[in-house]
C-alpha cells in the first residue's frame, strides 16, 4: 500500500495551549476564586504558568505516567494543571469531591496518585483521607502563601503552597513529544453501586474528541464565544470545554464553587457569557432565581444541557421566555464524554417551533467518530424507526476499551461482524434521521404487567406542571402488575398542588395504564456527586410504599 507523504506530528494536549498562546494569547480567562474575588488572566499567561508548573512537577519527582490528582473547583489553577500535568507526560486524575471521603481515599489508592492538588474548600476532606492514602508524596494547596492553612495532616509531609511552587520555577520548558496514545487523564465513574471505575483517556482520543465537539453540528464554539462551564472540571473533563476553548480561542469564565442561581446569573451578565453548559438540576436553580426576580439573560444565547435527560418544559422556558437556544446532548464518562448533540438538519429550517420541539427533546445525532446502534436482549440489531427501543451500544476512538486496573476483563461486546461495542446501559430508540432518544436507563425502566413504561417520559410530563420543580419516577412493587410507577415530586417554592392535580395533568399525554399509581411530595430529591437524581436511594426509601388499591 502506498504510504502518505504527510508530516507525522503526534496529537498531544500540549499543542492546544501552545496554539491558544500563539494565536489567542490575549483572550481572557476569568475565575471566581474560592476566596470570593475575581481573577483575570490570559492564555499567554496561563501557558507561561503551566510551563512553570511542569518544572515544579519535575522537581517534586513526578515522572511521565505518574498520576497527579486534583480535588478542585473550576478555575484558572485547575486549568493550569490540566495542561501542565498532561503536557509533561504525567496523568491528570480529576477527583469528584462530592463523593464520600471513603470513596475518594479508595480512588486515590487505586490510581496510586503521587501528588494531590486541592482547593482550600476541601481541606477537611483532605485531612480525613491523608492517613489512608499510601502512595501520595505531596499534598499541594491551590492557594497564595497568605491563605495557606496552618493545620497539619497526619501521614502527610506537610502541605505545599501552589503559588510558592510556581514562583520558584522558570517558565523555560519545552513540552516533550511522545506517543499520542499515551495516557493523558483519568476520571472515575460516580460509583452509585460498588466501587467507582477508572476511565483512562489518551492524548489522541482527547484531541479527536475536542475537534469533533467544537464542530458546528456539535457544540458550535468559536473565538467569538464567551464560555462558562458550569459542568465541573473534576467530572469528565468539564465535557471537554477547557480543551475546546483553547483550541478555538474562546474567552473562558469559571464559576468556582459558587453555583447558586444568583451567583451564576451575576457572572453570566457581568462577563457577557454567550454559551454555558450544565446538568438540568443546576439550570433549575438558575431558572428559579431568574423567574423569582424577573430577570433576563442579555448575552447568553445558547446552553448545552446533558448529564441526564432535559425536560421539554425546561427547553421551552429557556427558549420562549429567555431567548436561549438549548442544545440537548448525551455522553458518558466512558465516552470522554460527548456522544451525540441535538442540532437540526436543513429540512428542519422550514418547520415551526412546535414541529421542531419533539426533535429537540431527543439526545441528538452521533458526532463523527461515534457509531451507535440499538439491539434487543439477544444482541439482534433493531430498526431505526423511532419506535423500536433497545439497548444502546457505541464505539469510537474516544470510547473506553477497558476500565483502569479493573481486573474484570473488557466490558465490550462483539457483534456478528466481529466489531466491538460498549454497552451504555441506556435503553433508546433511533429514528430514520439518526436522532437518538434515551427512553430510560436499563435499571430504571418500569415493567408493569409485561409492558415497559419509560420513567423519563413520566418525569418530563410531571415537570411540565406549573407547580412542579423536580420529579422522579421509580418502580413500586404491585401484587398484580409486578411493578407500577410511583412519582416523587418537589413542589416549586410557594406552590400549592395535590396528588390528584398532578395525576390529572397526565390526561391525554400518555396511555391510562402508564399514569403513575401514586404521587409522594418531598422537600428535596437525593442528588449524586454529578447532580443526577439518585433513584437507588429513592427505591430504598420507598421500598415498602403501599400503592393505592394494591
Amino acid at each position: 500500500m502506498l504510504q502518505s507523504l504527510m508530516m507525522q506530528m503526534p496529537l498531544l494536549i500540549s499543542s492546544l495551549i501552545e496554539h491558544a498562546d500563539r494565536h489567542h494569547g490575549d483572550s481572557e480567562i476569568v475565575s471566581r476564586r474560592v476566596e470570593g474575588d475575581i481573577h483575570r488572566t490570559t492564555y499567554h499567561e496561563l501557558h507561561r504558568r503551566s510551563r512553570r508548573l511542569a518544572n515544579a512537577l519535575a522537581e517534586l519527582g513526578i515522572d511521565q505516567g505518574d498520576r497527579v490528582a486534583t480535588v478542585a473547583w473550576n478555575g484558572y489553577r485547575h486549568m493550569e494543571l490540566y495542561y501542565a500535568v498532561s503536557g509533561a507526560g504525567s496523568v491528570l486524575h480529576t477527583i469528584n469531591p462530592r463523593l464520600l471521603a471513603e470513596q475518594i481515599a479508595w480512588i486515590v489508592n487505586h490510581a496510586e496518585d503521587r501528588a494531590v492538588f486541592f482547593d482550600l474548600t476541601f481541606l477537611p476532606v483532605i485531612q480525613s483521607i491523608a492517613p489512608l492514602c499510601k502512595t501520595v508524596r505531596h499534598w499541594v494547596a491551590l492557594a497564595d502563601r497568605d491563605r495557606m492553612p496552618v493545620a497539619t495532616m497526619e501521614g502527610a509531609n506537610g502541605v505545599l503552597c501552589y503559588e510558592d511552587l510556581i514562583s520558584a520555577q522558570t517558565d523555560q520548558f519545552t513540552w516533550p513529544e511522545f506517543d499520542e496514545n499515551a495516557a493523558s487523564s483519568l476520571c472515575y465513574t460516580s460509583g452509585t453501586t460498588g466501587h467507582p471505575k477508572g476511565v483512562l483517556y489518551g492524548h489522541r482520543s482527547t484531541i479527536l474528541h475536542t475537534l469533533a465537539s467544537a464542530l458546528p453540528d456539535a457544540l458550535n464554539l468559536s473565538a467569538r464565544d464567551v464560555i462558562l462551564p458550569v459542568v465541573p472540571m473534576f467530572h469528565v473533563n468539564a465535557w471537554g470545554l477547557p480543551y475546546i476553548a483553547a483550541m478555538v480561542g474562546a474567552k473562558l469564565v469559571f464559576p468556582g464553587p459558587f453555583l447558586d442561581g444568583k451567583s451564576l446569573h451575576e457572572l453570566l451578565e457581568s462577563e457577557k457569557v454567550t454559551f454555558s453548559a450544565g446538568v438540568p438540576t443546576v439550570w433549575q436553580s438558575l431558572l428559579t432565581y431568574t423567574e423569582a426576580n424577573n430577570l433576563k439573560f442579555s448575552t447568553m444565547n445558547r446552553t448545552v444541557i446533558g448529564g441526564s435527560a432535559c425536560p421539554p418544559a425546561m427547553i421551552q422556558l429557556f427558549q420562549q421566555k429567555y431567548g436561549v437556544q438549548v442544545l440537548h446532548a448525551w455522553g458518558m464518562t466512558e465516552m470522554s464524554p460527548l456522544g451525540t448533540a441535538c442540532t437540526f438538519k436543513h429540512k428542519h429550517a422550514a418547520w415551526s417551533p412546535a414541529e421542531r420541539a419533539p426533535v429537540q427533546s431527543k439526545q441528538g445525532r452521533a458526532l463523527y467518530g461515534v457509531d451507535m446502534k440499538i439491539v434487543d436482549d439477544d444482541g439482534v440489531d433493531l430498526p431505526w424507526d423511532g419506535i423500536a427501543f433497545g439497548n444502546l451500544l457505541v464505539r469510537g476512538p474516544w470510547v473506553v476499551r477497558d476500565y483502569y486496573k479493573s481486573g474484570e476483563g473488557s466490558p465490550l461486546v462483539d457483534d456478528k461482524q466481529n466489531k466491538q461495542w460498549f454497552p451504555t446501559g441506556d435503553v433508546s430508540n433511533i429514528d430514520a434521521d439518526g436522532y437518538m432518544q434515551i427512553t430510560d436507563r436499563s435499571k430504571d425502566v418500569i415493567k408493569s404487567g409485561g409492558e415497559w413504561i419509560s420513567s423519563i417520559e413520566i418525569e418530563n410530563i410531571a415537570v411540565s406542571h406549573p407547580a412542579v420543580a423536580m420529579a422522579a419516577c421509580i418502580a413500586a412493587a404491585h401484587p398484580k402488575w409486578d411493578e407500577r410507577p410511583l412519582l416523587v415530586v418537589v413542589k416549586k417554592p410557594g406552590a400549592s398542588v395535590t396528588r390528584d392535580d398532578v395525576l390529572a395533568h397526565y390526561a391525554g399525554k400518555v396511555a391510562r395504564w402508564q399514569v403513575p399509581d401514586d404521587v409522594v411530595f418531598v422537600e428535596a430529591l437525593p442528588l449524586g456527586a454529578t447532580g443526577k437524581i439518585l433513584k437507588t436511594k429513592l427505591r430504598e426509601q420507598f421500598r415498602v410504599h403501599r400503592l393505592p388499591g394494591a
